[in-house]
């Protein structure tokens, strides 16, 4: 049963409309993006900010430049440790590997820790088609796991929800008795995912970076979930998207670092499950099977394009909390497994499922603030104009938006067109504002959609040409009056 308030198959902005009259909603962003967003802040402020984003920038930087190599590097040196690597060209081979290893080991029962590139080739559903059962074990992915939902944000999944509704998701699917006390709420979902980490079979989680040099594969989270979806199931699988490596130890807790300060404001995580390979022998824990998963899925096809600046992203999430957008509709709104302004740039170029994905790229005011935020420097606004423009060239502009463009072009290419048309704005638009009041209130066909939301003042009633002549004659004059 699905629970969401935005169903994501109607259009981009119906779904948009929907986000913004739900209240509920509203409320819920405001509280969890400040709050994320200021402790992000402070975290940051506590050391010399600059310097740690310019180094993390520099080695995500040279992880793109030697992607093959290191690649190859990590193969090997998790192979050394007893594991096993496959390579997933598409969702779809991603999917059919992890079915093959669950049916080769008899896996009745899966438990995932939060894993954003899992969502993005809808495993759940693969191993559930397949007879499996799966249990999401991070508090927010369980929830809305219970509650039929995709995640809405990177780091915070369940942001999108009030007390009160997981309350009632609780309520109506594990009969837990009505309270609003968040330590009883958990205790609640502590009791049941304990049972299901005892009696699984396979592990899979994410990977939030992989150190080629030893072989190791690394996850940070906040509850003890990771800890025990890489170590009690007999079989643990990692799904990493190619571009989430770090060449050496060094470099993985500088990104390590980045991460947990940008992302949760924490100098450093709870939890960092370090896993290389199985259970060794005199090991106490550890799975019997150690499987890694290299996921493309069209991340190839983003460094050809032009758009590989956008691999460097650690997903800390510190872009939707500072997006005026983000905080105003929600993830849900964009239709896809990545939202904000790194989803509006991710979502057109890997092979997402997504409906209206060329819209994505306009969900943005384009003010700077995601660049501003993010930890590795990634230039989202150029990469978004660049995609409206990809947009354009491949789908064409709309006929309105190709006659103004035509007839400005036409009229910048003349002196006399650009202050004629100047004079006639300013006539026309004060005409209006004075029937409205001092500002326009209504504007016809396509302007409309401005005024739909906002007022538009008129324009200045003298051009800056018009008050800069007037002040050089003004000037002259009293020159000439000092010389008599």
């Amino acid at each position: 049963m699905t629970l969401s308030t935005i169903d994501l198959t109607l259009p981009y902005k119906t779904r948009v409309q929907d986000a913004l009259s739900n209240k509920h909603l509203r409320v819920a962003l405001e509280r969890s993006t400040g709050r994320m967003a200021g402790q992000r802040a402070a975290a940051m402020a506590a050391i010399d900010e600059q310097t740690l984003r310019d180094q993390v920038r520099q080695m995500k930087e040279h992880v793109l430049r030697n992607l093959p190599d290191l690649l190859e590097q990590l193969e090997r040196n998790v192979t050394a440790n007893g594991g096993h690597v496959h390579w997933a060209k598409e969702g779809v081979d991603l999917q059919r590997i992890l079915v093959d290893i669950a049916r080769k080991a008899n896996v009745q029962k899966v438990v995932k820790a939060k894993s954003m590139v899992t969502e993005e080739v809808h495993l759940n559903q693969a191993l559930q088609n397949a007879g499996m059962t799966v249990v999401e074990t991070d508090l927010g992915e369980y929830i809305i796991q219970l509650a039929g939902e995709p995640p809405s944000h990177i780091v915070a999944p369940v942001l999108h929800r009030r007390v009160e509704d997981i309350s009632d998701i609780f309520q109506r699917e594990l009969d837990m008795p009505p309270t609003l006390d968040p330590q009883v709420i958990c205790s609640v979902a502590r009791g049941i995912l304990r049972k299901e980490f005892l009696s699984a079979d396979m592990g899979v989680s994410g990977c939030n970076f992989a150190i080629a040099e030893t072989g190791t594969c690394c996850i940070v989270t906040n509850e003890g979930n990771g800890r025990m979806s890489s170590t009690l199931p007999r079989v643990y699988v990692v799904v990493m998207g190619i571009e989430k490596l770090a060449p050496t130890i060094e470099d993985a807790f500088l990104q390590y670092q980045a991460l947990c300060r940008s992302s949760t404001g924490q100098q450093c995580s709870v939890y960092l499950s370090m896993t290389s390979g199985p259970r060794q022998l005199g090991d106490t824990d550890g799975p019997e099977e150690f499987h890694l998963v290299l996921l493309d899925n069209g991340r190839v096809d983003m460094l050809a394009k032009g758009y590989g600046e956008a691999l460097c992203c650690i997903r800390c999430g510190a872009c939707l909390n500072v997006c005026p957008v983000y905080r105003e509709i929600g993830g849900h709104a964009y239709g896809s497994t990545y939202s904000g302004p790194i989803g509006a740039v991710i979502s057109p170029s890997i092979h997402l499922e997504v409906t209206d994905v060329n819209k994505l790229p306009y969900a943005s005011t384009l003010c700077g603030a995601c660049r501003e935020a993010c930890p590795v420097k990634i230039d989202l606004p150029r990469m978004l104009l660049e995609l409206r423009r990809d947009v354009v060239e491949e789908h064409d502009a709309p006929l309105f938006d190709r006659a103004a463009m035509q007839g400005f072009s036409q009229m910048m290419q003349s002196r006399f067109r650009y202050e004629t048309a100047g004079k006639l704005g300013s006539l026309g638009s004060n005409i209006f504002a004075s029937m409205s009041g001092g500002n326009i209130k209504f504007m016809p066909g396509p302007l409309a959609a401005w005024t739909n939301s906002r007022d538009f003042p008129p324009l200045a009633k003298r051009s800056f040409r018009e008050l800069w002549h007037e002040r050089q004659r003004q000037r002259q004059s009293i020159g000439k009056e000092m010389k008599k």
